[in-house]
């Protein structure tokens, strides 16, 4: 592991923060930032004996109401011991560095980033952990917020509507173009806007690469991570916005291969099926759903790409997210007339 200091840590203040803090810390802190986070900046931290993943907000600019590292940390802190697969939280601080820190626990496991990594997978493997997913998925959904004390952890009532304004106030914060169909679809989104399907705890961003596999047991999900985005809301948001995340439109967020795209996954209909007999939710409205999806990710992309832009992100691929934005755009337009695959 590299001795050298990654952009976003403070290593001396950070070993201080671990001698003070962290049962069983051996007093030599190294450091290296993960693959992936788009958003958040993710980094794995060793004393030589220990292992645990600190979660950051990203260098330059926030948009509001993203990148909260307290809400990231209290939701997985709440979630351990349900039948939700989370890592061991261990301590969240908002004055070690600049900005909030969560850290949790180290899990081993593979995390499937790309078309490539997901077929090295048997096809049997692949539909048993495309399975899994959702069935986590409606785990996370029967959850009841209060028994975990979440009960005040979002307001469920409105949230919808709020999710459509939302997006759209990001929209005009971080837009470096002018993107008619974005205009169109939170147009129509506001129009349909229905009432909640009902209350849950959401994740907000739920794909194949934010959970950690068993490393001899692709069927089954050692941890969910990236809980940023996480809230009380509409849990249908969840599954419109996985199905989302299969439309290989998605694929230039992820450096232009994302393993959630690939076809030997479970279909977008077998998804909603067995989502549905799972969670026995009703999802007659699945293509609002799927429009908001598609509205969501085409913004948090959009902001990507500003980021991009500025010199502020870190890491590879960030190049081409930008392609991706009027894709998505088109796609929730598309899905609002019921276009489903």
């Amino acid at each position: 592991m590299s001795e050298s200091t990654p952009d976003g840590l403070e290593l001396p203040a950070l070993t201080e923060f671990f001698a003070r803090t962290v049962p069983g810390f051996g007093g030599t802190l190294h450091a290296q930032m993960l693959a992936g986070g788009k958003s958040n900046l993710t980094y794995l931290l060793t004393d030589g004996e220990h292992r645990w993943v600190l979660r950051r907000p990203p260098l330059g600019n926030l948009t509001p109401s993203a990148h909260d590292m307290w809400r990231e940390y209290r939701v997985v802190a709440a979630l351990s011991g349900t039948d939700v697969p989370v890592a061991q939280a261990v301590a969240y601080d908002d004055t070690v560095l600049d900005v909030p820190f969560a850290l949790v626990e180290y899990v081993e496991g593979p995390v499937l980033r790309t078309e490539e990594e997901l077929r090295r997978l048997s096809p049997s493997d692949i539909r048993r952990c495309g399975e899994a997913l959702v069935d986590v998925l409606a785990s996370l959904h029967a959850v009841d917020p209060h028994t975990v004390g979440l009960g005040d952890f979002g307001r469920p009532e409105g949230y919808l509507e709020r999710q459509v304004r939302r997006w759209y106030d990001q929209w005009q914060r971080v837009r470096t173009r002018e993107l008619p169909d974005i205009d169109a679809l939170h147009a129509r989104l506001a129009e349909l806007c229905p009432a909640e399907s009902g209350a849950s705890i959401v994740h907000g961003d739920y794909r194949i690469d934010n959970t950690i596999l068993d490393p001899g047991d692709p069927g089954r999900i050692r941890a969910v991570v990236d809980w940023e985005m996480a809230t009380l809301g509409d849990p249908l948001a969840d599954l419109g916005l996985y199905l989302v995340y299969a439309d290989p439109s998605f694929a230039p967020v992820l450096a232009g291969s994302a393993a959630s795209t690939s076809s030997a996954l479970p279909s977008a209909r077998e998804v909603a099926q067995r989502y549905a007999e799972t969670s026995g939710r009703d999802l007659s409205r699945l293509e609002f759903y799927l429009g908001l999806g598609y509205f969501k990710i085409a913004v948090v992309a959009e902001g990507i790409h500003a980021r991009y832009q500025q010199g502020m992100t870190r890491g590879e691929g960030f190049d081409r997210v930008g392609e991706a934005v009027a894709p998505l755009a088109a796609g929730g337009l598309r899905a609002l007339k019921g276009d489903i695959a």
